[in-house]
């Protein structure tokens, strides 16, 4: 951690400068030597490294939703491409310029912030060990090692020994107290914030792997913060914990304003949505107008929470416009939407079928009533000898006979359960 933080000791002066400043303000208030001071300046380094960072957020908003939207036409890719790498590598790089999706994006919060949180560690790292560096002198940094936060030292550590935390004016037991509940609170807010984005903003119409790889992070994470943590001081502790509630309370604020397509957030705020319009019977605010607008325009693909909304509205008798307004209306019965369905045909029996689709219509004749083809057929059907497999009554003799046939040979027909045809002549030696 030592050797990673070194690398970025470039930034250790602009870092230990902004909390000098900030020091100077809460010194003023809460003494300079007071934990106080000193614990609010990094939570000021921290909040002033998020406000300048949340163009990235967007960003990776953005391209969080695009990858999972993305996610079944690239699957579609690897179970096309599956033998072929190249092609397949090709056709996704294809498949992002098209959309104007980054993968990288998701990531560009952490990384930025990456160089800070390092110089940060070096900063106190250096406090610990009672060196100067950056712009803190030696009064200053005599001063932070004096700080305590809830008596634990600013740059003491849960792995540090006795000795080590007996130097700092305190006592092993508090440290390991208070950087353990900041462990345990750091990866908490950590897992919470994770499985809010899986469960609230996470479009559940569509499993793709990219949810599972979610998933395990959401239990990863937690528990990689937890092991490293022990090797944090605690000013790193605070700064990290700083950054996880800051994480949480923007992504609460994105899920509630501007969910995911599809999720469970956006029904949410949808119903919200549809209670404000149904009691002032209009669309207040220009945001939202935005979104009825955006709902409108894309008719029959729009998502079920969408096509919900929609259908609300007109049984409140309220029909939203394509400017994002809405006016009254008829209002609909419950079970009934303003979309009329196509009327399917009546299936015709197999009769009519057969007789090409039905009676024709009958020609008006002067004093004659009209006759069709089916009657006709009829008639013609119940004049023809009807067979019978039932046996019949009368006696054989009252039957005429018919005179026998002779068959190829010359003799008479065989009787019932012969063999019909030619028979084949018997053997001479059998008579």
């Amino acid at each position: 951690m030592d050797t990673i933080a070194s690398f970025f000791s470039f930034i250790t002066t602009p870092v230990s400068w902004v909390i000098v400043q900030f020091h100077t303000v809460y010194g003023a208030i809460f003494g300079p030597d007071t934990g106080w001071a000193w614990g609010l300046s990094i939570v000021s380094l921290v909040v002033l490294i998020r406000i300048c960072l949340i163009p990235l957020f967007v960003k990776q908003i953005k391209s969080t939703r695009n990858m999972q939207v993305l996610q079944p036409k690239m699957k579609a890719i690897q179970e096309r491409y599956k033998n072929d790498k190249q092609r397949q590598s090709e056709e996704m790089m294809k498949l992002y310029k098209e959309t104007g999706t980054n993968p990288l994006s998701s990531c560009l919060p952490i990384l930025a912030q990456s160089p800070f949180f390092f110089a940060l560690y070096h900063v106190l790292s250096s406090i610990a060990s009672g060196k100067t560096i950056g712009v803190i002198n030696q009064s200053l940094l005599d001063s932070a090692r004096q700080a305590h936060i809830f008596g634990a030292p600013l740059a003491a550590k849960f792995t540090d020994s006795a000795d080590k935390v007996a130097s700092l004016d305190a006592t092993q037991i508090s440290v390991r107290v208070v950087t353990a509940i900041m462990i345990v609170l750091m990866s908490a807010s950590q897992f919470y914030t994770q499985r809010q984005l899986m469960t609230k903003n996470v479009d559940l119409t569509v499993k793709t792997p990219y949810m599972q790889q979610q998933k395990m992070l959401m239990y990863i994470f937690p528990v990689i913060f937890m092991v490293m943590g022990i090797n944090f001081p605690v000013g790193v502790l605070v700064y990290w914990l700083t950054t996880n509630v800051w994480t949480m309370g923007q992504q609460m604020y994105v899920i509630n304003q501007n969910p995911t397509p599809g999720s469970k957030a956006q029904d949410q705020y949808l119903q919200r949505l549809l209670k404000g319009i149904t009691t002032h019977n209009e669309v207040r605010s220009k945001r939202r107008r935005n979104i009825v607008s955006a709902i409108v325009a894309k008719g029959p693909d729009r998502n079920d929470n969408e096509r919900k909304f929609i259908n609300s509205l007109s049984k409140s008798g309220l029909v939203a416009q394509a400017d994002g307004t809405v006016i009254k209306g008829e209002a609909l019965p419950e079970g009934e939407s303003h979309a009329t369905k196509r009327q399917q045909p009546k299936r015709q029996p197999k009769s009519k079928r057969h007789t090409g689709g039905g009676q024709q219509p009958a020609s008006k004749t002067s004093g004659t009533k009209p006759s069709t083809d089916a009657a006709d057929a009829a008639d013609a059907a119940d004049a023809a000898p009807k067979t019978s497999l039932q046996k019949n009554d009368e006696p054989k003799d009252s039957q005429p006979k018919q005179p026998p046939r002779k068959n190829g040979s010359g003799g008479a027909r065989a009787k019932a359960g012969a063999r019909k045809g030619q028979q084949r002549p018997k053997h001479p030696t059998k008579k």
